[in-house]
This record gives structure tokens, C-alpha cells and sequence, in this order.
């Protein structure tokens, strides 16, 4: 079942369930997904809308961290809620052991030895590890660290 359906099904429950907060998400998701494909002129392909998702789960981590700073606890814990209800949609994150594993290899096949070529490493781990979900600074910092190690 494709997301965007898994996506509307769950809309329906939530509104028959009347689970306010959930539907609010889902309404969310839901015109993120559509403003996207208006803006592309054609229907998204899978890749394209888990590429929405994890921008929508992005925006989310980095408001609720502002909101926390800010002292509004209760703002921050709706988007944590929101960022939850995104994820549900994700497929699932990679390990960290897995990040290891991908960047180790990453840096053998590149010939990579300094922080000079962080670039090269970085995009042959993000491709060894697509299909998954990866926060791209956890990436980038144990990429910097392998590399300084030397």
C-alpha cells in the first residue's frame, strides 16, 4: 500500500475516532504531500513522498528544539507529536551501527584519508544507506570523526 493511501485510510480512523490532534497531523501531511505535487505537476513517486516526509519530520525536530528553548514546552511537545505521527509513515532508521558500517565502507571505496574529502564519503554513505532513514548531521559528525581518526 502505497503511503499516501496508508495516509488517508488513517485520516478516515481519525476522524471517525475523533482524535483531534492526530487528524491535525494527518491534514498536515496530507497538503504537504498535495503542495508538492501541484508544485511538480504530476503525482510523486514513493521516494518523493518519503523526500516530504522527512523534510516535514526536519521542521518538526528544529521548531520543537526553538520551542523548548524559547520556554513553550507545550508547543514543543506538538510537534513532537506531529514529528511521531510523520514517522509512522518512514521507513525505518538506521542504526548506528549501521551509519558505521555503511561510512566504513564508504571510506574504503573512495580511498578517502582526510576531512579534505568528507564530500565524497558523505554521498557514497547516504547512497549505501538509502532506503532507510538517516539524520544527515549524525551522519556527517561520525564521518568527520572516522576521518579525523585518520
Amino acid at each position: 500500500m502505497a503511503v499516501s493511501d496508508r495516509i488517508q485510510d488513517d485520516f478516515v480512523a481519525a476522524m471517525r475516532s475523533r482524535d483531534s490532534a492526530r487528524l491535525s497531523a494527518l491534514r498536515m501531511i496530507k497538503a504537504a504531500l498535495k503542495n508538492r505535487e501541484v508544485e511538480k505537476r504530476a503525482p510523486l513517486s514513493d521516494d518523493e513522498e518519503r523526500a516530504v516526509l522527512e523534510t516535514l519530520v526536519k521542521q518538526r525536530r528544529e521548531a520543537s528544539l526553538q520551542f523548548h528553548q524559547g520556554g513553550r514546552d507545550e508547543l514543543a511537545e506538538k510537534e513532537e507529536f506531529e514529528m511521531e505521527v510523520i514517522s509512522g509513515y518512514l521507513p525505518a532508521s538506521a542504526t548506528e551501527a549501521e551509519m558505521k558500517a555503511a561510512i566504513d565502507q564508504a571510506v574504503n571505496e573512495t580511498g578517502a584519508a582526510s576531512v579534505r574529502e568528507m564530500g565524497r564519503v558523505m554521498k557514497a554513505t547516504l547512497g549505501l544507506l538509502a532506503g532507510k532513514t538517516v539524520d544527515g548531521a549524525r551522519v556527517s559528525a561520525l564521518v568527520r570523526e572516522k576521518l579525523q581518526a585518520g
